[in-house]
């Protein structure tokens, strides 16, 4: 009986996960566009110098981040971490609805304060300073590309023939993404980030 049960487990998580991969590939094409859109952003943050009042608020809203983790434990570290990139992915995904206008609006965002951060970096520090920003992004940005990339899909679905069979399907496909490849993602960059911060306080 135990045996079975395993075996069943094992099909579903099998099943769900050649799915999820099989549905990325349907959508790499919007993947793509999420990844070129973000690299633009990096670029456009990273040399082209911000007004002042956008420098400060990119500022303010830096070091408001860092005073919240400020004494936390590791495990804590990992669990905000985790939190904060589940719900900027889920949201970023999920408000692709509105014909993927949040979705490429929160990978502008990102992108362009990546840019401005690796900018200040090596401003203040020098160009080998990126390596030591390598291990936050492993993970999670790629996690953050397929959450965006699918958001922008789901955007799609007005152009569809059937609307509303289409917006179901889309949906549907995309939280299985989310669960089975996007989650698991993100629990390894907050495992490695949180260590990461917390190691080298």
């Amino acid at each position: 009986m135990k045996e079975k049960k395993r075996k069943n487990s094992k099909s579903f998580l099998e099943k769900n996960y050649i799915k999820s991969w099989n549905y990325l590939l349907e959508s790499r094409n919007y993947i793509l566009i999420i990844l070129g859109f973000f690299m633009l952003s990096v670029l456009i943050g990273a040399l082209i110098p911000a007004p002042e009042i956008l420098e400060q608020q990119i500022l303010k809203f830096i070091e408001n981040l860092l005073s919240k983790t400020e004494g936390m434990s590791h495990l804590e570290l990992i669990n905000f971490i985790f939190i904060n990139n589940l719900q900027s992915s889920f949201l970023g995904m999920i408000f692709g609805i509105f014909l993927g206008i949040f979705s490429a609006i929160v990978c502008g965002v990102n992108g362009y304060i990546l840019g401005f951060v690796i900018a200040r970096s090596v401003q203040i520090s020098s160009i080998f300073v990126i390596w030591r920003l390598f291990p936050h992004g492993i993970f999670e940005l790629p996690a953050l590309f397929l959450s965006l990339g699918l958001g922008l899909k789901l955007g799609t679905f007005i152009f569809q023939k059937n609307k509303l069979l289409s917006l179901r399907n889309y949906l549907r496909e995309s939280l299985r993404v989310f669960l089975f490849i996007v989650i698991p993602l993100l629990i390894l960059a907050a495992l490695i980030e949180g260590s990461f911060i917390f190691f080298l306080r």
